[in-house]
């Protein structure tokens, strides 16, 4: 299987961009960095967060191992069980810990799944996200949906089940939409039903904390804790991401396989053929040398803007207090940059431009068709794909960049599958958190 490819070309230039002796010069200090990462003690890695460099392969190691025993199996035992109990489930997190999980579902799912009959959906549930902020119309919104129920009679699509993500405990939003989405639940359940309140609500949390004793005090049957050694910002290759991603069915065995994959590449592969140390070191030298203190996240496909949203996440948050990081914003690529030169000036000169760019739709490309007017302008179209046109609007976008001394850097991810987005949140995870060394040691 493939991995995705990074081209850094459109940011390499002696005027605008970062040179060829600089990358030479940053090369023997990424290797130290990385040779000293890879090599930190437990404790020290416990310290950094960086425990989810080698999560996802004691996950399957452990499930190889262990089967049903371990979190990998627990996590596919309940999924596999309970979503033939409910018809919809609520993911109730802070708006942190909410954004990988959208994430992956967004990417992974039919844009409308949630509008889709029980049987088109392969009996998968309907989700929603809530308890990430106190918005009463939002929280009132997904409490009348989740009360109206499915699309058909079937009692089971009257059932919902809770999945609540706090790994401190002590998040405010999450702890309140808790009170108030398990009163609902428990309401809506009628008195002669197989179904319970404890099993329904499945907590992820610490060891301890608030979220860890009420789950107690509501006798809830099957809960995971978070890991201690994983900060909450790298937390998504644990059952924070696995059990939303299980319940929808998605191949976590591939998800965690190409997260792997990103891992391997990263430990063995040369700074100069290292897709993650090049995103490194570009990255931060057009932001130490060229004064670029905006990182775009141009995302050339819809479903990938949640994805935008988690990275902004990721990146904000590694700032020391008192230190001016990044400013993460992500767009939707739709080639107005490149027909509308105005849209472009604004803040141009601070920004990187990192495309992420899928090479291959996951449905048969659609024409652009015939029709019976000409007045459209589209003569010649016809035997186009809008998967052709679209490439055609990234090759135009990316070389207007260049034109305007734009520096961008493509990520180029051969499909959307879980095999390829393992490897992108691992690479996005292992970038972010190699760069706060890089700060450390290369300030320019």
């Amino acid at each position: 299987m493939k991995l995705l490819r990074l081209d850094p070309t459109g940011a390499i230039d002696d005027e605008f961009g970062v040179t060829r002796q600089q990358l030479e010069s940053i090369a023997p200090v990424l290797d130290e960095l990385r040779s000293t990462w890879i090599a930190a003690t437990t404790n020290a890695a416990a310290e950094r967060g960086a425990g989810f460099l080698r999560l996802p392969k004691k996950q399957l190691d452990d499930y190889t191992r262990l089967r049903e025993a371990s979190e990998l199996g627990r996590v596919f035992k309940l999924a596999n069980t309970i979503m033939d109990e409910i018809d919809a489930v609520v993911i109730l997190a802070t708006g942190g810990e909410s954004l990988g999980p959208k994430a992956m579902i967004d990417a992974c799912c039919a844009p409308y799944h949630n509008e889709l009959l029980r049987g088109a959906r392969g009996g998968k549930p309907r989700v929603y996200f809530e308890g990430n902020d106190l918005n009463n119309d939002a929280t009132q919104a997904v409490l009348s949906r989740l009360s109206v129920g499915g699309y058909g009679e079937a009692e089971i699509e009257r059932r919902w089940a809770i999945v609540v993500i706090d790994q401190s405990g002590q998040s405010l939003p999450p702890a309140i939409a808790l009170r108030q989405f398990v009163a609902a639940l428990r309401a809506g359940l009628p008195s002669d039903s197989s179904a319970r309140v404890e099993r329904l609500v499945i907590p992820i949390t610490g060891q301890s904390g608030k979220l860890t004793e009420v789950a107690s005090e509501l006798g809830c049957e099957v809960g995971f804790a978070v890991h201690d050694d994983i900060d909450g910002r790298y937390n998504l290759l644990s059952p924070v991401g696995l059990l939303p991603a299980a319940l929808l069915g998605f191949d976590c065995m591939k998800l965690l396989e190409g997260a792997v994959a990103m891992t391997d590449h990263f430990e063995n592969s040369p700074a100069d053929t290292n897709m993650v140390l090049q995103f490194v070191a570009m990255n931060h030298l057009l932001n130490a040398s060229r004064g670029r203190t905006i990182r775009e996240l141009r995302c050339w496909g819809k479903e990938l803007e949640s994805l935008g949203r988690w990275y902004e996440w990721l990146i904000a948050a590694q700032a020391e207090p008192g230190e001016t990081a990044a400013l993460p914003i992500t767009t939707t690529g739709d080639g107005t940059q490149a027909s509308n030169p105005s849209s472009f000036r604004p803040l141009s000169q601070l920004r990187i431009i990192n495309n992420l760019i899928v090479e291959k739709c996951r449905t048969d490309p659609l024409d652009v068709g015939t029709s019976c007017w000409t007045q459209d302008g589209l003569q010649g179209f016809e035997t186009k794909t809008l998967a052709d046109l679209a490439m055609t609007m990234i090759a135009t976008d990316r070389d207007s960049m260049r034109a305007r001394s734009q520096p961008t850097i493509d990520i180029h991810l051969p499909t959307i599958d879980t095999f390829v987005l393992g490897q992108l949140f691992q690479m996005l995870m292992i970038a972010t958190s190699i760069e706060v060394e890089l700060k450390n040691v290369n300030p320019v």
